[in-house]
């Protein structure tokens, strides 16, 4: 299952409809085919997309808006999400989702309206009020244009809320799922930003932890038949570490190794199953060279043959430059309310160095103000200089 396309219309964060789009829509040349992944026809995916936006832009609620999209059509319950606040309180948000079966050649389109109910202390619970899912073959004559039409004779089902046997807060695509076996493989990162602790279970492949530290020569996990776990850790020419809680390796790795033996054990997971990969702050803790890495795998169809996709945020306009396109570069600010740009709606030249047109807030919004700049100056003057 692929993402074509998510458009959410009623969110609270948002000053307007979110729409945000996963396979290219600029021209394709020859050359760029190496790093898109091929759907059909000349439909092409982007395997990475970056968010990108100063402090408090509305990064990481654009993330949670995808992985909430995500975790629909993976079968989950909303009110297990754990990022489901971002529908607010709202008592109309609809989401509509457009994707991809690979294995039958059907595009679809999900249309799920969300409505909230207050507990009184307790949150928002929320129910799906309406829902409706579209069906047609794909076919190697259709164009971009075409691909996300869909006439009402192509309506599969629809929601009654009077399903015996479906909570009101699961999609009615699990019967479709169901049928074919298939939702999206999703690593969820987005949880783990500001926190360094390594959840994983098992043998984590020398390689990854070669390329982030050297000088370790294993760390795996041993599951006791009880249910305790111990942590070996051993670096070259040292005795072996038997550790027993994750948060213990903090005194023995840096927060980079960590952070990226998290991130680099997801990623090839994803790179093998074809799914998704959620990253907030994608360069916390990263050198640059690391996180390019990171990025190039997924844009290798070498390596990346199942369409695996990176979806992550950034600070640092650097890694804009990473990016030969300008449709998987989303621009986030927030003024009264979050908007999401598609870069390749406002500058239409993919040649032009994306770091240099970001910083130069050519964009408008994407550099921090220079009044703000000159009140925090004068500020730090009147504190060092003596009266």
């Amino acid at each position: 299952m692929k993402l074509l396309r998510i458009a959410v219309d009623g969110l609270p964060l948002f000053k307007e409809k979110l729409d945000i789009c996963f396979y290219a829509q600029q021209r394709v040349s020859e050359e760029q085919r190496d790093y898109l992944y091929p759907l059909f026809s000349t439909v092409f995916l982007n395997t990475t997309n970056v968010f990108a936006g100063i402090n408090a832009s509305g990064k990481t609620s654009a993330l949670k808006v995808i992985l909430l999209a995500l975790q629909l059509l993976s079968n989950r319950p909303i009110n297990h999400m754990r990022d489901k606040d971002i529908l607010g309180q709202s008592n109309n948000v609809t989401l509509t989702i457009f994707y991809y079966y690979e294995k039958t050649a059907e595009i679809c389109k999900l249309e799920t309206t969300i409505a909230a109910k207050n507990m009184a202390g307790n949150g928002s619970v929320y129910r799906i009020a309406a829902e409706r899912l579209w069906v047609k073959k794909s076919s190697k004559a259709m164009t971009r244009r075409q691909l996300l039409d869909f006439d009402d004779n192509k309506l599969l089902m629809e929601r009654n809320n009077n399903e015996k046997f479906l909570p009101d807060d699961i999609s009615i695509i699990i019967a479709k799922n169901k049928e074919y076996n298939d939702i999206p493989e999703v690593a969820d990162l987005l949880a783990l930003t500001n926190i360094n602790v390594l959840p994983l279970n098992g043998k984590i492949p020398i390689e990854i932890i070669a390329f982030l530290d050297p000088s370790i020569e294993h760390l795996y996990f041993e599951s006791e038949q009880l249910g305790s776990d111990f942590i070996h850790l051993k670096f070259k020419e040292k005795n072996e570490l038997v550790l027993s809680n994750p948060l213990e390796l903090n005194r023995y790795l840096s927060s980079g190794t960590i952070r990226g033996i998290v991130i680099f054990t997801m990623a090839l997971s994803i790179l093998q199953k074809g799914g998704y990969i959620l990253v907030d702050e994608l360069e916390n803790h990263f050198n640059k060279e690391i996180v390019c890495t990171l990025i190039r795998f997924f844009r290798s169809n070498e390596l990346n043959k199942n369409g695996g996709t990176l979806i992550y945020s950034t600070h640092y306009p650097e890694l804009l430059d990473e990016n030969d396109r300008n449709d998987n570069i989303f621009i986030t600010k927030n003024n009264g309310g979050i908007t999401v740009d598609n870069l390749c709606t406002v500058l239409k030249r993919n040649d032009l160095k994306k770091s240099d047109i970001y910083q130069s807030d050519y964009l408008d919004g994407t550099a921090p103000l220079y009044s703000s700049y000159i009140e925090l100056k004068r500020k730090i003057q009147s504190v060092i200089t003596p009266k």
